[in-house]
């Protein structure tokens, strides 16, 4: 149960909060973006949302929870992975008025990812390790 419970909040994270976040003036209908990056990100938005949707689909419906973690990890480690080298291609997790979302001083994506990540890496192993005990009685 933790490894469904860790898949759908990541979901909720990934699939509905960062759309929420994202379709506004500072990303889909930013006047500063050109088309071209426009249309990237609503790509990114409508990909997520339904990888989401069916990850969420395989694991309420068709039980099927390894493939669903797997795919929930892919998306925020793609993330997490693009602000680790947000250097190396001139990104930033601020606004071009200089401020950005934080909390604690930790910027909301990477708190928020990283948290569900983490998360979603622990009931892997959590279960795991439950399989490997229970297996051993």
């Amino acid at each position: 149960m933790i490894k469904k419970l860790a898949i759908t909040l990541s979901v909720i994270l990934y699939a509905i909060v960062v759309p929420f976040l994202d379709i506004n003036e500072t990303h889909v209908w930013n006047p500063d973006w050109t088309p071209h990056a426009r249309i990237h990100e609503v790509w990114q938005l409508i990909t997520n949302s339904s990888i989401g949707l069916f990850c969420l689909w395989l694991v309420w419906y068709k039980k099927e929870v390894q493939l669903s973690a797997l795919l929930s990890l892919i998306v925020m480690g793609g993330f997490l992975l693009a602000f680790l080298l947000k250097d190396g291609y001139g990104g930033s997790m601020k606004y071009l008025d200089g401020s950005e979302k934080t909390v604690l001083g930790i910027n909301i994506g990477i708190l928020g990812f990283g948290i569900a990540f983490l998360f979603l890496v622990l009931s892997q192993i959590l279960t795991k390790i439950k399989k490997t005990t229970d297996s051993d009685v």
